[in-house]
This record gives structure tokens, C-alpha cells and sequence, in this order.
């Protein structure tokens, strides 16, 4: 798979169904461009960063810090993917100076958040949309499709073998052998679940009974740590079914199940997909805040419908002297148009520039 494609293609498509103006790289600019979204920007700064949460965008960061350090000596950014709530209790703790989460702060955390943030509030910053995978290994099986009731009814432990009737009737045609079912759920608490929780009570509410949270709360199945954990699960063991981030199963090799959309089709999980569920997604922040909200249901053609919005949390205001430059150079690489196209080889889809801009204004005026 082209992934370097599919990603033009996704901008492609966020710029038909947005209206925007740009997406993605522009290399035509000169290297020492500073302008805003200009492609090749970067507010070098010295010191040390430390933050910590989300693996979903654990191949994201890697690229990130990689990228930047190379272009500003003197910089280290340290990145620890200990999942979306560790991050979001070390950013409260203010043990991490920002924190990656796959979703944004709730209610109750952000009193909490904002108290170590002086004169200012803890903000959602989306960074990178990652397509979430609903990822198998069932040995003679390709092409496996499920709607979101099966899929319910599967991570429920409602359905328990492969040759079940509603994953017939899904997979008409196709021969599924009797293999018991073996699910794989984030052990740790992780907004890749809460995320695919939502997707589930949205879209299956009958069948999943068991609400969204960060936290698994479904009986049954198998824990794993990361989004790489649930991966070198599925991988290990026939008849294995779990989700991740997209990039997780493309580079275990994974085989990816289509997923039924609100137009009652089996979408295939691509960036153009993908692009078309993102582009029905609204800010539903305030001010700084830019929390974003996801139309599981809907009925975009073709439309992939498990998709998340992965953020970085960070103080707007209050930010400590010797860490501020640091904290700007870095989020505003990564909220660029040179970070955003570093991320379509990795089985992410790039910001919507119309979004994009918001971020990037944001974390130039971090304070």
C-alpha cells in the first residue's frame, strides 16, 4: 500500500469537501522560510522536554522529535507512550510538560489540569488524525467485513466463533471457519478505547451496552499495554480479532476488516476513507480550546467511520520560562505543513488545513 498516496489523496479530498485552500507539503518554498505554514519553518530552541501518553501516536512523535532535533542542536524532546490517561495524570502532576491523548481532557480532569496552568487553562490541541483499525489474524480469512452491531456484538462476547451467523451474513459468500473468537482490548487507559467505545455505543447502541470510556469495561477478552501490545497479540494467535492505530496493523502485517458507514456500506480503511469521515468532524471547543467532534453515523460514500482526533494537551498560558521556546518550536513543527506531510507514510492522514491554521495560531501564542 502507497501510503504516501492515499495521504495526498485524503488531502485531496479534505480540500473538496472543507473548501480549502491547502493541504498537505508545499517543497517549492525556500529552507529558510518562516511564514506561517510554510513548509519548511522551524523555531529552533535549546533545553529538554519530557511528555508522555498516547501510543496511537507513538510513531508520530518518533518522527516529530526525529525530524526536529535534527534541524535544532541543543534540543531533546523525550516521549514515553504510556497511554492517554497516564499521560493526561503526568500532565495534572505536571511531571510531563505536555501530554499526548486520543482524547480530549473530560469535565472532571479539567479543573484539574487548568490548576497547574497559571493564568491560563490546559488546552486540546488536535495533531494528526489516526484512523483506528479493527485488526484480525483468522488463518484462510481476507477481506473479512463487519458492521458495527457485529462488531459490538463480538467485543461483548455475544458472538464467540468465527462461523457465527451475523459474521456470515456480513461475509456472504465467504467460507469462515468454527476458530473461537479470541478479542484483544488496551489493558492500560487509553483514548484509542475510549474512542472506539464511542464509535460502538454511537453506532451500536442495542448490542454494546457497556458505554465509552478510556477504561475497558467489557467482560471478557485479553488486555495488552499500547496499541503495540494489542498488534503482537493479534499477530500471535489464530483467530485473534482487536483495535489499534492504524500504522500498529499495517506494520505487524495485520489483516484489516472493512467496517459498515452510515451508508449502510463496508468501508475499506484507507486515508481517502478515512479523509471522508474527518471531513464531516467540527470544533466544539472554545477560544484555545480546540476539541473536535466525529460523526460516527455518517453517510459519506465510502466513508471510514473509526477514526480518532489525536491531541496534545499543553497549558495556553503559564507555561515556565525555560520551557516555553521549546514547547512552541516543537508543537509548531509538528502543527506545520513540513509535520503534517512527514506523517502519510505512517499510516496517519494529515490535519485539515483549515484546522491546521487554528493549531498552528495557538501554539504561537503559548504563554
Amino acid at each position: 500500500m502507497n501510503l504516501q498516496r492515499h495521504g495526498a489523496i485524503a488531502c485531496l479530498a479534505l480540500t473538496a469537501m472543507l473548501g480549502l485552500s491547502a493541504c498537505g507539503s508545499d517543497n517549492n518554498e525556500s529552507p529558510g522560510a518562516t511564514a506561517s505554514g510554510s513548509a519548511n519553518a522551524a523555531d529552533c530552541a535549546t533545553g529538554t522536554l519530557n511528555a508522555q501518553g498516547s501510543s496511537a501516536q507513538k510513531n508520530a512523535m518518533a518522527e516529530w522529535i526525529k525530524a526536529y532535533q535534527q534541524k535544532c542542536s541543543g534540543s531533546t524532546i523525550n516521549y514515553e507512550p504510556s497511554g492517554s490517561g497516564a499521560g493526561i495524570e503526568a500532565f495534572i502532576a505536571g511531571t510531563a510538560d505536555f501530554a499526548g491523548s486520543d482524547s480530549a481532557l473530560k469535565e472532571d480532569q479539567q479543573p484539574k489540569a487548568d490548576a497547574r496552568c497559571t493564568g491560563g487553562q490546559a488546552v486540546n490541541l488536535p495533531m494528526v488524525i489516526g484512523p483506528v483499525a479493527v485488526a484480525y489474524n483468522l488463518n484462510g480469512v481476507q477481506g473479512l467485513q463487519l458492521k458495527p452491531a457485529t462488531l459490538a456484538k463480538i467485543f461483548a462476547g455475544k458472538i464467540t466463533k468465527w462461523d457465527d451467523a451475523a459474521i456470515k451474513a456480513d461475509n456472504s459468500g465467504a467460507t469462515l471457519p468454527a476458530t473461537t473468537i479470541q478479542t484483544v482490548h488496551r489493558s492500560d487507559s487509553s483514548g484509542t478505547t475510549d474512542n472506539f467505545t464511542d464509535f460502538l455505543a454511537k453506532t451500536a447502541e442495542a448490542d454494546w451496552t457497556f458505554g465509552k470510556a478510556k477504561e475497558w469495561k467489557a467482560p471478557g477478552g485479553t488486555g495488552a499495554k499500547g496499541s503495540d501490545g494489542v498488534a503482537s497479540r493479534v499477530k500471535g494467535a489464530d483467530g485473534t480479532i482487536g483495535y489499534m492505530e492504524w500504522s500498529f496493523a499495517e506494520n505487524a502485517g495485520l489483516g484489516i476488516a472493512k467496517v459498515g458507514n452510515g451508508a449502510g456500506e463496508f468501508a475499506e480503511l484507507t486515508a481517502e476513507n478515512a479523509g471522508k469521515t474527518i471531513a464531516g468532524a467540527t470544533v466544539e471547543g472554545q477560544g484555545d480550546d480546540l476539541k473536535m467532534k466525529i460523526d460516527y453515523n455518517t453517510k459519506e460514500a465510502g466513508a471510514y467511520p473509526i477514526v480518532l482526533v489525536t491531541y496534545e494537551i499543553v497549558c495556553n498560558k503559564g507555561i515556565a520560562a525555560d520551557k516555553l521556546p521549546l514547547i512552541k518550536g516543537f508543537l509548531g513543527h509538528a502543527a506545520s505543513t513540513e509535520g503534517q506531510a512527514e506523517l502519510t507514510e505512517l499510516g496517519y492522514a494529515p490535519l485539515p488545513d483549515a484546522v491546521r491554521t487554528k493549531v498552528e495560531a495557538v501554539v504561537k501564542n503559548l504563554s
